[in-house]
């Protein structure tokens, strides 16, 4: 039956070959004999089609989202997307063929649930994604990996340094962390 505008379209139904293309990525042998940044850089391409880093953005900042100016709410999203980037599309050697299993889904209006399990061969991770609907495509703004929301991780590191060191603080220690990682990232 074709999707109505009072039926979302299938969070599964569209995040399966998303996954199933990052997993194709990561699993790629050329793509674990480029360099590291060149690696994230690829990644994240991928990860962009599925991924509305505006929106997790908002939520990671939180009340201090809605002070900022659009300018740097951009900055913001941009660098926040490229911490993520290196944290965590940073650990591309890690991957070593797992599968994914999706398990169950849940839709409540324009949000919904694809859980799914992250299969190794001696365990099963659980791992979450919460979906906004964006038109008629569904957008991950959360991860959730065992239980821990990447969303809330960020937003109680983040405001605890929001309260000690106010935003500017805040983008200081974001830029010296992405430093950091292109330091490493050119030494390995």
């Amino acid at each position: 039956m074709p999707a109505t505008a009072s039926t979302p379209p299938d969070p599964i139904e569209q995040f399966q070959p998303f996954l199933d293309k990052v997993t194709a990525l990561l699993a790629d042998p050329a793509l674990k004999a480029l360099p590291k940044k060149e690696q994230c850089q690829r990644v994240i391409n991928v990860v962009r089609e599925r991924f509305d880093f505006r929106e997790m953005s908002k939520r990671v900042l939180g009340q201090q989202w809605r002070n900022l100016s659009d300018q740097e709410q951009d900055q913001f999203e941009r660098l926040f997307t490229q911490l993520l980037q290196y944290a965590y599309v940073g650990k591309i050697d890690d991957y070593s063929g797992q599968k994914v299993e999706f398990t169950q889904k849940r839709i409540k209006g324009e949000r919904a649930e694809v859980q799914t399990l992250l299969v190794d061969k001696d365990r099963s991770i659980p791992v979450s994604y919460i979906l906004v609907l964006r038109g008629d495509q569904w957008m991950a703004y959360d991860v959730v990996v065992e239980g821990v929301s990447l969303v809330r991780n960020y937003m109680e590191q983040f405001k605890e340094i929001l309260q000690k060191e106010e935003y500017a603080g805040l983008i200081q220690q974001i830029q010296s962390k992405i430093s950091q990682f292109e330091q490493q990232h050119k030494q390995s």
